[in-house]
């Protein structure tokens, strides 16, 4: 029973130092991006649809709230694997940063490849594709089905060598924050560099859907294995990259788009014939799908990759501006939520959390103009403005903020309008405008 409070208690120390991390990467990332957006009005070759940007940006909230409060099932840890398999340990410092740095990345393209090439594991990595553009947002959409931890699988060599956990603990996030860069369009080859690290240039084919680049360039920071393993492909001048996936998502709630994948693979399971393909949907080669369900269930999918019509909603200047003040607003309650994360609480995180999770899917679901969306939007509102009423405060917000309580009453007022106005109102308004 003690080793188990002591369990929790690690659990919970290193979610606290994931969420001050967060706490200073969060702000780099946005003032990063929105260079970007700059860059492109300056040149003239904007890169960014507000639509599409929010909602990359809020799939980014929606992870990285998953991962600071913990939520999923660890298969098994790396530390266990490390005492376990160990069969010599590294000692000199530069030896140990550079094997466990090699280590990761291998492992991340092995990871990325399963990722892409079994139907199961691609329902947590269709997020980071769904975009239908390409830019420093799209490194945000990231994942929170990704529910079953089981990454130190493919850290074997490391535990093997002995490389310590703490080590694997800094580089891990370190290696991942370093993926964000080259999710751009404005910058071209990088000459002997190509050679070596994964440039804009690679991942814009690897985020492509033409069939010259489908499943290509898999690798993280070192382009290395895919020139190893066979799955490099540079960009062609004659082949312009398309974005998205052969089976748009048709959304911009990225907590709908995070369960597609899978709601699919579940409605095939259930509805085929044969128990064999029962089974074995899950671990079949990507977008395969037992013939008989294919044959009376048939899906769309994009046939021609220049041609195919890309995801818009109607959208007036106003309800852009709205939708971006929900994310900033979003973000701002997010960032606090990290500083004041000790003082919180487990508990009261959770209840957080899940706030959090409602507020974005109901703005992205406004801006895919349901006709549910306001029920939605007044049920966040009214049940935080009932919250209020009932401790006096948002989480300890008062503490910072003199009239913190005030400023949030007054938010889901805004929220439960905005969700009233452009349901029912602004939609038809901008429709009309739209025929005009």
């Amino acid at each position: 029973m003690v080793t188990r409070c002591h369990q929790v208690k690690r659990s919970y120390i290193k979610m606290e130092t994931y969420a001050t991390a967060l706490l200073y990467a969060i702000p780099f990332f946005i003032i990063l991006l929105m260079l970007e957006i700059l860059y492109g009005q300056l040149v003239k070759n904007q890169k960014h649809h507000v639509m599409d940007t929010v909602s990359g940006i809020s799939s980014g909230l929606t992870n990285i709230l998953k991962d600071s409060l913990g939520l999923g099932v660890i298969i098994i840890s790396y530390p266990y694997l490390l005492d376990l398999l160990a069969i010599t340990e590294i000692t000199a410092t530069w030896l140990v940063w550079l094997v466990a740095f090699l280590a990761i990345d291998f492992a991340g393209y092995w990871n990325h490849r399963l990722s892409h090439q079994i139907n199961f594991f691609w329902n947590q990595h269709v997020i980071h594709h769904s975009s239908e553009e390409f830019n420093l947002a799209c490194a945000l959409r990231q994942s929170i089905s990704n529910l079953l931890g089981y990454f130190p699988l493919f850290l074997l060599p490391a535990a093997i060598l002995g490389v310590p956990h703490q080590v694997i603990a800094i580089l891990a996030p370190i290696h991942l924050f370093a993926q964000f860069w080259y999710h751009t369009q404005h910058i071209g080859r990088m000459g002997w560099l190509e050679y070596i690290i994964v440039t804009p240039s690679q991942h814009r084919v690897h985020h492509a859907i033409n069939p010259e680049y489908i499943d290509k360039n898999l690798g993280q920071v070192l382009c290395v294995w895919d020139r190893w393993f066979g799955t490099f492909q540079e960009e062609l001048s004659d082949v312009p990259p398309q974005y998205g996936v052969l089976k748009p998502a048709h959304t911009w709630n990225p907590i709908l788009i995070n369960f597609q994948h899978l709601w699919r693979l579940v409605l095939d399971a259930w509805r085929t014939r044969s128990i064999w393909d029962k089974i074995r949907i899950w671990f079949m080669p990507t977008g395969w799908r037992p013939a008989d369900v294919k044959k009376r269930y048939p899906y769309s999918v994009i046939e021609n990759v220049y041609t195919f019509e890309r995801y818009k909603t109607p959208a007036s200047a106003l309800f852009k501006g709205y939708v971006i003040f929900q994310m900033i607003f979003t973000l701002g309650l997010l960032l606090f939520m990290f500083y004041n994360y000790s003082e919180i609480g487990f508990q009261g995180l959770l209840l957080f959390g899940a706030y959090i999770f409602t507020g974005i899917y109901g703005y992205t679901t406004l801006m895919d103009g349901r006709s549910y969306a306001f029920f939605i939007e007044l049920f966040r509102s009214v049940a935080g403005i009932c919250l209020i009423a009932y401790t006096g405060d948002w989480f300890g917000l008062t503490n910072f903020i003199s009239y913190g309580h005030l400023i949030m009453i007054l938010y889901f007022l805004v929220t439960a309008a905005g969700g009233f106005y452009f349901t029912y109102i602004g939609k038809n308004e901008t429709r009309k405008n739209l025929a005009l």
